[in-house]
């Protein structure tokens, strides 16, 4: 293998290995594909946690990450140091799935990707989130509304009569 494919992996081979407290200063590392052609990668762990935001409990999660490739894949190592900085950050499942996903997106730039969260269930109820890159989808329909805010109301934020949710 070329070093020079390897220069940007500050990580793998280290003798002693430094556990981020965040996402926001886990450091996600890529190395060059050398392959001209797509093929899919998929990362998979049963051993992700985070916490609630509002009780602060503990969740526990399964991960899938699949992307194709373009120039850059994701070297393991930063991915399991980066997901591990996750451990003691609150966040909701769903931001959690597209926090990964957008990071993904930001340092490799892959042609396509998609998160899959799966968290186990607390009071009865698990939940499972994809979030998806790369397919063709209009800002209506990722938004959910006509001007690209978020939400499934009238122009003031408010559920209308005759509202049935999905």
């Amino acid at each position: 293998m070329k070093k020079s494919r390897l220069k940007n992996l500050t990580l793998l081979g280290k003798a002693k290995t430094l556990y981020p407290k965040s996402p926001d200063i886990a450091r996600l590392e890529t190395f060059d594909n050398a392959v001209c052609r797509d093929y899919d990668v998929k990362f998979e762990t049963d051993e992700f946690t985070s916490m609630c935001p509002v009780t602060g409990q503990p969740d526990f999660a399964g991960i899938q990450i699949e992307y194709i490739p373009a120039k850059k894949c994701i070297e393991s190592k930063s991915l399991k140091l980066y997901l591990f900085s996750f451990r003691n950050v609150g966040m909701f499942a769903e931001d959690i799935a597209n926090r990964i996903l957008d990071d993904i997106v930001k340092t490799a730039k892959p042609k396509k990707a998609k998160v899959t969260v799966v968290f186990k269930a607390r009071g009865g109820i698990g939940i499972t989130v994809e979030a998806k890159y790369g397919e063709q989808i209009t800002k209506d329909e990722k938004c959910g509304t006509k001007d690209g805010k978020h939400g499934a109301g009238n122009e003031n934020g408010k559920q209308g009569k005759g509202f049935k949710g999905l």
